[in-house]
């Protein structure tokens, strides 16, 4: 498993993503902002490094930022829907609540 301290993520606010390259593959979590919110899209880590929790990492990178921004969340991705049920210390972020 690739640990969080080791996972470099670039945020490119310009295209919507926080990205972290891991072996030469693009893991990718993708969102659109607007006004006070952040609608989370989606999550894609290739194949060939899934399994190390790279999404679970870059989805808590990804709510963290929301956090120190003051944005609610619309976790429009399952996966990142999922995962902020398993954390109940990131569902104060949600837009619903």
């Amino acid at each position: 498993m690739t640990n969080t301290s080791d996972l470099n993520v670039q945020h490119d606010l310009q295209r919507g993503r926080f990205v972290a390259t891991v072996d030469g593959h693009d893991c990718v979590l993708e969102f659109k902002l607007s006004a006070d919110r952040v609608a989370m899209t989606a999550v894609r880590v290739p194949d060939a490094v899934g399994g190390r929790g790279i999404a679970g990492q870059l989805t808590r990178h990804a709510l963290d930022w929301a956090r120190s921004e003051a944005l609610k969340v619309d976790p429009v991705c399952p996966y990142v829907k999922t995962w902020i049920k398993r954390h109940p210390d990131y569902q104060d972020l949600l837009a619903d609540s």
